[in-house]
């Protein structure tokens, strides 16, 4: 699914700001101010485009306020010591997070108002400062959180400001950001259409609709603004950046490592920090190179989990500064490979053309109905493909053919089956790093990766999940109570009386306290996963944390750790699937009894339930696990045709948004803005899905709620073959650089 990147400022040219590579204008700009709302908004845009370690640049004074100013990073240093550097998962801004700290830096910088902004408002002072002490310590994405519940808000507020100034060029240029946040492709498009018709050159909107482009999929026309946002600007870091990733992610290698040795020359002075694109450039270059030298290789010939370096996979997965001893950099261009050349769609003969069309469509299929999601158009290609392809391979896995897979014919296994996704998710996005997990080096596996989901922590809700809230709740008291039926028996009655009065979580410690004494700061909960191969056992799923006994002061989370024990006990019982699925498929294709598809139904969703439960990939795991499913079940004559659902908890449903008030899990100075955010819709999301339910066949019925399966129509059988249609990376990357738009029809 889309995400943004996000850097810090090196220097003082406002626009070439590396802090606004996800988008994000810097503090040196002309903003009109009618109300304190506004002037949050446009903190929530300046979130990203702030260090504390540089300063906002100067701009002379006009009618409107010119807003520039110089933080002590002294008075912003707050550091959770027990994160080591290197460690996994890594230190990351959202574990240093302590409301307690935050709160009095907050309430320090209000008294001494050093902080820009200021209004009348003493909350509403406090909520700005409090953006600004996470931004001081770089948790950008926390401050992004703490601001973007006022997204809709500043929407209106950026109406009304053009209603009072019809060339106001950055309340266009916020407005569309503010559309892109909430995934308006169209709307977001307009607003930076007409920030560009005031000024050509405003370098911002540039940069920021560059940016909207590349998420979206729409990689020539980013190319375009990024090229212009050089013209104008040579060292914008953010622009070069993703111009070179947009050239290699379309093929076109040569100005696409050149870009990217910009950035690599761009070093940081002394005492500043290193920007984001210049920290993941070097593994960008890296892989554009190996992605080159292989690119008229037939993807099934090599293997990219085990070709790239060890060391290189285990620090690009953790986002860790490219230190790597005894590394080999991979071999540079090689003049006698040729980038990727345009294709057009007509290229195409009609069965291909049918093709595409049909992958467009199956993609789309696989787009969480949710406001904070860009549709990406060149996902939805490659997980479409990638659906088509499974559906294929799986037949003839079924009719007994054997497959090409890494240089060798064997039967298909159940890692062939999911590389399939993984090879296209790759390809449509080379900046993100998709790799397996267990294939990484055994010193770092045997630490264990963690996957990390806050769902409070401090001030901050993840809305995302609110929907799962109460289900997590129900599991955590079922669990004290098995725990106290053992350990604890007579008191148990006492214990399930108090359970009964407890509606949130953070209520759940104090009682933890009451009944166990060895329960002080926190505890957490293991939930465990049941064992279709072995009645007997269960694997460990994910843990739940709990610390901190009142609104402020807590942090509710859940974690799954990819050890090595654990990763061969779900392979152990994927495989187990895996075997009894080929099987019944195989006799699948030669019955008509409705009771065999039903029966190899169930053993794919129950595939992809150990499958999101293991969570095996870097990142991906859910698209890549929704793409295969989809083609596994069309192998077996079942078509998906529902959407995935926006969730219950949210979406258009306020009940649920004052029930969070309620709970009192929101300062005072927030739950009217979180209110404003209810429009925002929260879609089920079907890796937390499997996550949260207690087994496969629960999961199964949820699943086939939403996905309304049907009989697969006929004519799929007559696709052309994916694998020997786009053979290699070559074509691979042509077929997704091809615009279908005015030539598929458009489905509901």
């Amino acid at each position: 699914m889309p995400g943004g990147d996000h850097g810090s400022m090196r220097g003082c040219s406002c626009a070439s700001a590396s802090a606004a590579s996800a988008g994000f204008l810097d503090l040196g700009v002309t903003i009109a101010f009618h109300s304190p709302t506004t002037m949050l908004c446009t903190l929530y845009h300046a979130g990203k485009a702030f260090n504390m370690e540089g300063h906002a640049c100067h701009v002379p004074a006009t009618n409107y306020a010119w807003l520039c100013f110089r933080a002590e990073s002294s008075m912003l240093h707050l550091e959770d010591p027990e994160c080591e550097e290197g460690g996994s998962p890594p230190c990351e801004s959202v574990f240093s997070l302590n409301a307690e700290k935050i709160l009095s830096q907050a309430k320090l910088f209000v008294e001494q108002k050093r902080f820009p902004f200021a209004v009348d408002d003493q909350e509403m002072n406090e909520e700005l400062a409090i953006g600004y002490v996470l931004i001081g310590n770089g948790l950008n994405d926390e401050a992004i959180k703490h601001f973007s519940v006022l997204l809709q808000e500043a929407i209106e507020t950026f109406k009304e400001a053009l209603k009072l100034k019809a060339d106001f060029i950055d309340a266009y240029k916020s407005l569309g950001q503010a559309y892109r946040e909430l995934g308006d492709f169209d709307l977001a498009m307009e607003s930076f259409q007409k920030a560009l018709m005031l000024n050509p050159n405003h370098i911002q909107s540039l940069q920021l609709r560059g940016m909207m482009l590349y998420h979206h999929g729409s990689l020539q026309e980013a190319i375009g603004n990024f090229k212009r946002c050089l013209q104008l600007e040579p060292y914008n870091e953010v622009c070069q950046y993703m111009k070179g990733l947009s050239h290699v992610a379309m093929g076109q290698f040569y100005e696409g490592i050149k870009a990217q040795t910009k950035v690599m020359l761009n070093d940081p002075l002394l005492g500043q920090k290193a920007s984001s694109e210049y920290l993941k450039v070097k593994y960008l270059r890296e892989y554009s190179r190996y992605l080159h030298s292989h690119l008229d290789i037939p993807v099934v010939e090599y293997n990219v989990d085990q070709d790239l370096p060890g060391n290189f996979k285990n620090h690009w997965a953790k986002n860790l500064p490219f230190l790597i001893e005894d590394y080999e950099e991979q071999p540079g261009l090689q003049p006698h490979i040729k980038d990727v050349l345009p294709q057009n769609f007509e290229s195409y003969n009609t069965e291909v053309q049918k093709l595409i069309c049909t992958a467009d469509h199956l993609g789309a299929l696989t787009q969480y109905d949710t406001s904070s999601f860009l549709p990406n158009l060149r996902i939805h290609r490659a997980m479409g493909m990638a659906t088509i392809e499974v559906m294929q391979a799986m037949q003839r896995t079924w009719s007994n053919s054997k497959v090409r897979v890494n240089g060798k014919t064997r039967q298909m296994q159940w890692r062939d089956m999911f590389d399939i996704a993984v090879k296209w998710r790759r390809i449509a996005d080379p900046d993100q790093p998709v790799l397996w997990l267990d294939q990484m080096p055994a010193r770092s596996l045997s630490r264990g990766f963690n996957n990390h989901i806050n769902l409070i922590r401090g001030q901050i809700i993840n809305i995302r999940y609110f929907e799962y809230f109460d289900s997590i709740l129900k599991f955590i008291k079922e669990r004290i109570l098995a725990y106290h039926r053992t350990h604890n028996p007579r008191g148990l009655v006492e214990v399930r009386q108090a359970l009964e009065n407890v509606n949130q979580v953070e209520d759940l410690l104090p009682i933890m306290k009451q009944f166990n004494s060895k329960t002080r700061d926190g505890f957490t909960v293991n939930s465990k996963v049941p064992s279709l191969k072995d009645p007997d056992k269960e694997y460990d799923g994910f843990t739940i944390t709990i610390t901190g006994d009142r609104v402020g002061n807590m942090l509710f989370s859940v974690e799954t750790q990819t050890t090595e024990e654990r990763t061969q006990q779900y392979q152990s019982e994927i495989e187990s699937l895996y075997k009894d699925l080929t099987a019944k498929g195989k006799a699948l294709m030669l019955s008509t009894e409705l009771g065999d598809a039903d029966a190899v139904c169930n053993l794919i969703l129950s595939l992809v339930y150990y499958f999101c439960n293991l969570m095996p990939l870097s990142r991906g795991s859910s698209v890549v696990a929704y793409s295969a499913v989809m083609g596994a079940l069309m192998a077996s004559g079942k078509e998906v045709v529902g959407r995935i659902p926006p969730g219950k908890g949210i979406a258009g449903n306020r009940t649920a948004v004052w029930e969070i008030v309620r709970r009192g899990l929101l300062a005072p100075a927030l739950k009217t803005h979180f209110v404003l955010s209810a429009a925002l819709v929260v879609s089920q999301l079907v890796d937390f899905e499997a996550l949260t339910t207690p087994s496969p066949d629960r999961f199964s019925k949820i699943a086939k709620s939403w996905m309304n399966l049907k009989s697969l129509p006929g004519w799929y059988q007559s696709l052309p073959s994916v694998a020997e249609t786009f053979p290699t990376t070559r074509t691979m990357i042509e077929v997704l650089n091809t615009d279908s738009s005015p030539h598929c029809p458009k489905k509901s």
